[in-house]
């Protein structure tokens, strides 16, 4: 089946409106208030998502400027997003709403109507348009989970979760190989109960390595918003154990992961 870029695009401005009422009250002392993710506030949430979205769309319509820039930017160093939420940590509350809107704005405009196939370069292999789509539709929801958070609001959980949870699943290789570690040839069973009802499944019905549970569990796991432990995950199998420990959906250097919450 084809995919659909501006299903992927319409499901990413939905999670936009999402992050952007979660904001939109803030002033310049709530827009600073500390996140989940150590050492971030919500205005490195925001200001990740705004820089990220102009080099993709930097990737997207100037390749070879992107990669100059990018390459200078991991020059210095894997820590890159914490030295660029750094950089703008002086930004008001109203400046990184407008930042935020203007870098979403020009990221739809200059995928609509792309070769969902097309290959862009990013920070590591390069990827298809479809999949930089849905790698922002990954971020916001990942990086609004930590606002969502910080602020006590609850998100109703939608299937746009299932773009996540493929992101999850697809990167099972590149987990293995971040972490130095060789890439197992056993298959993993993954079962996920979707938010609207229907079962989602990826890998072998027979595999005896199994991640059972539902989407949202998998997915605050799989973007390391929880650790494993403190949701309703069934994790059967060593090799499946071993994935989902490691596991995250984002590119970049290997993630920290969260601290186990409950006792």
């Amino acid at each position: 089946m084809a995919v659909s870029l501006d299903l992927l695009l319409d499901d990413l401005l939905a999670e936009t409106a999402d992050v952007d009422a979660m904001v939109a009250p803030l002033d310049d002392v709530g827009i600073a208030r500390p996140t989940p993710a150590a050492g971030w506030t919500v205005r490195d949430q925001v200001t990740h998502l705004a820089f990220f979205d102009e080099a993709a769309t930097r990737a997207a319509v100037d390749p070879g400027g992107f990669r100059q820039a990018a390459e200078a930017l991991m020059a210095g160093g894997a820590d890159f997003p914490d030295r660029v939420a750094a950089q703008h940590a002086e930004l008001t509350a109203d400046e990184v709403r407008a930042w935020f809107t203007r870098a979403r704005s020009a990221f739809v405009t200059a995928f609509r109507g792309r070769d969902p196939r097309a290959r862009l370069p990013w920070y590591g292999p390069d990827m298809s348009v479809a999949s930089s789509v849905t790698a922002r539709i990954m971020e916001t929801w990942a990086h609004g989970q930590d606002i969502a958070d910080t602020l006590g609001a609850r998100r109703e959980p939608t299937d746009r979760l299932r773009h996540i949870a493929h992101l999850g699943v697809s990167t099972t290789a590149f987990c293995f190989r971040l972490h130095g570690r060789p890439v197992p040839d056993v298959p993993i069973r993954v079962e996920l109960l979707a938010p609207s009802g229907p079962l989602w499944t990826w890998g072998p019905a027979d595999a005896a390595d199994r991640v059972e549970g539902t989407a949202l569990d998998f997915c605050l796991t799989v973007t390391q918003r929880r650790h494993v432990d403190d949701t309703a995950l069934v994790v059967s199998g060593p090799v499946a154990r071993e994935w989902i420990g490691i596991a995250q959906a984002f590119a970049g250097a290997p993630g920290p992961g969260r601290e186990r919450a409950r006792a």
